[in-house]
Parts: C-alpha cells; sequence; structure tokens
C-alpha cells in the first residue's frame, strides 16, 4: 500500500462560512468518489485558500460530514501571486491505497480548471 497524494480546487462564489463549507464539501465528495477511497484511508488533508477566503475553516466541512476526527486537517494560504485565481479552495488529501500515481483522478471543479496544467 502506498500514500499518494490527491489534489483538488474549486472557486467558492463568496467569502462567507456558508460558501466556504458547501464549496469544500462538493469538492471532497468529487475526490473520494472519483478515487473510490474510504475515509479511513486518510491519512491527511490540506485545504489552503487565497487571502480574500478567511470566513472559516475549510476543514469545517470534514466534521459536518461525519469523516473520522482521526483524520490529520491544516488549513492555510496559498501564496498572493499578482494575476492568480481568487476564491480558490485548494486541497492536498493523502490517501493510503493500492492504486499506482498515474491512477489518481485530479479534481478540478468549474473555474478552478484553468489551474490544470499551472495556468494560474
Amino acid at each position: 500500500m502506498w500514500c499518494r497524494g490527491i489534489r483538488g480546487a474549486i472557486i467558492v462564489p463568496a467569502n462567507n462560512k456558508e460558501s466556504i463549507v458547501a464549496a469544500t464539501k462538493e469538492l471532497l465528495r468529487e475526490m473520494v468518489q472519483a478515487n473510490g477511497v474510504e475515509t479511513d484511508d486518510i491519512a491527511a488533508i490540506l485545504f489552503t485558500t487565497t487571502s480574500d477566503l478567511n470566513a472559516e475553516f475549510p476543514a469545517t466541512a470534514t466534521r459536518e460530514l461525519g469523516w473520522p476526527q482521526q483524520v490529520a486537517l491544516l488549513c492555510g494560504h496559498e501564496m498572493n501571486v499578482p494575476d492568480s485565481l481568487l476564491n480558490c479552495l485548494r486541497i492536498l488529501m493523502l490517501v493510503n491505497t493500492e492504486k499506482k500515481a498515474e491512477e489518481i483522478e485530479h479534481v478540478y471543479l468549474g473555474e478552478a480548471r484553468k489551474l490544470i496544467g499551472g495556468k494560474t
């Protein structure tokens, strides 16, 4: 078994608790579904937001989803790079899996698809 990283990103429509939590839940659900992840296989999740998102910790969404308390969570801000996407939430989920690295499906929703290939 290997520990693999699954990347994901989504644009949050507004800087308020409800929007941040809802977007985080949507992205987390898509990431686990796309990769067949069981919550017990999650080693850790790193959440980052652009500096314009600060109304809530994205990690709050995992608790509202009822995910195990033992999952290590960390929130932080992205670098403030000029001309980068605004209102962007990124997730790096570390999971224990039998999948090879090339079998992992990274999930970029909506406008965050611009991040594929390192465009912004």
